[in-house]
């Protein structure tokens, strides 16, 4: 049966109970199911994406599907104003009818306080292994729209097919995950968009399908999103990206890889984002091949750096958070938070220094559910968070609200 009750996904993701009783934290784990397959207005719930407004309101965005990774897909919504404690009614952002809304990847104007969603559309009856081969009746197109009123409301989607992507790709996405503002001069205040796309490969060792390459770049804006244009392309072999601002102000995006390395890949900018090095695997960071999250922890004196992925050689379980204290050249305290199937996710820095995990996980599959946790840095960095395959009601007591 794939309708799983929301409890018993809870119960694997909650504090070591003999650990939790020595330590005083100001507020306990707190976890919450946001959508669920036994939701009623679509089959299905994927592609997490977190960000917390101007206001210190949380937006969670996935889209609703009807089937697969094509078709009929939406992007929702839901917003919380107490920090994840509860949430609104699901909103819908973009339902273009059979065709598919997808990869919502969101950005916060610090300086306006406009919040940019970017997405991406295709003919619902394109496959995107269709549109990858050049095969498709359309193409994939990036779009963005903005909220002015803290999410409540939304301007229509703007096509970026001009400006945001180069007629040779086929596949496009942005994301998944977040965009970021940077901070340090001389580029302070640009937006920057982590994407990903396929490509015509020139050399046969670049090739991941068939005869194309995947990829990935970035969409820059220096006039508070006014305009929009692309970056070099990152290449070979990867995709799914998130960027994140270093210490030195340089640029580290973060990948999902093709190189058979069994984990991440990194790129480098020096010139905000413009152009980037050649991608290199990252080791510490395993992996199958999926997507991940990275960000920096604003707010902690350390400032550390923290990511999040099912760090699994192989398939999609074991999500986990891991640390930097050294700008990405280490990740130590890693944290195991759900030991089930797991696999996209999406971290937050949330309002009172809170971490906040945004992620897919079920107890047969890991696209059952999206769950939402939030905790304290400090439980991070001291101990673990455990999941517990036997999702049994005793384990839960004293962790839920």
């Amino acid at each position: 049966m794939r309708i799983v009750n929301d409890t018993m996904l809870l119960l694997g993701v909650f504090f070591f109970w003999s650990s939790c009783q020595q330590l005083e934290t100001p507020e306990p784990v707190q976890t919450q199911v946001l959508w669920s397959q036994a939701d009623s207005s679509h089959n299905n719930y994927r592609i997490p994406a977190l960000v917390v407004s101007t206001k210190q309101t949380l937006l969670a965005f996935a889209e609703g599907r009807e089937s697969g990774d094509s078709g009929d897909i939406d992007i929702l919504l839901r917003r919380s104003t107490d920090q994840g404690r509860s949430w609104d009614e699901q909103q819908v952002v973009w339902d273009d009818g059979p065709n598919t809304c997808g990869n919502p990847c969101p950005v916060v104007d610090q300086t306006s306080g406009r919040i940019y969603l970017f997405m991406t559309w295709n003919l619902g009856s394109d496959s995107e292994d269709a549109i990858i081969r050049k095969q498709s009746q359309d193409t994939r197109i990036p779009y963005f729209c903005y909220s002015d009123d803290d999410g409540l409301s939304w301007s229509e989607p703007v096509s970026l097919a001009e400006s945001g992507k180069v007629p040779d790709w086929g596949w496009y996405a942005t994301g998944p995950g977040v965009g970021i503002q940077l901070q340090a001069e001389p580029y302070k205040n640009r937006l920057v968009i982590p994407c990903n796309n396929s490509y015509t490969v020139e050399q046969e060792g670049e090739a991941v399908k068939g005869a194309y390459g995947y990829g990935a770049h970035v969409l820059l804006s220096d006039d508070g999103g006014q305009s929009w244009r692309m970056s070099e392309l990152i290449s070979p072999k990867v995709n799914e990206s998130q960027v994140v601002e270093l210490a030195d102000g340089s640029l580290m995006m973060n990948m999902r890889s093709y190189q058979g390395k069994a984990c991440r890949a990194v790129s480098f900018s020096r010139d905000g984002g413009k152009s980037w090095s050649e991608p290199e695997p990252a080791p510490q960071l395993v992996e199958s091949v999926c997507q991940g999250s990275i960000i920096r922890l604003e707010g902690h004196a350390e400032r550390p750096l923290l990511f999040s992925n099912p760090a699994v050689p192989v398939g999609r379980t074991h999500m986990t958070v891991r640390c930097s204290f050294d700008e990405a050249k280490s990740w130590s305290n890693s944290k195991l938070i759900y030991a089930g199937p797991s696999a996209y996710s999406c971290l937050a820095a949330l309002p009172g220094g809170r971490i906040g995990l945004f992620f897919e996980a079920g107890e047969h599959h890991p696209y059952e559910k999206m769950v939402f946790i939030s905790f304290a840095p400090e439980e991070l960095f001291s101990f673990n968070l455990l999941a517990n395959d036997k999702l049994s009601e005793s384990n839960l007591s004293g962790f839920l609200p």
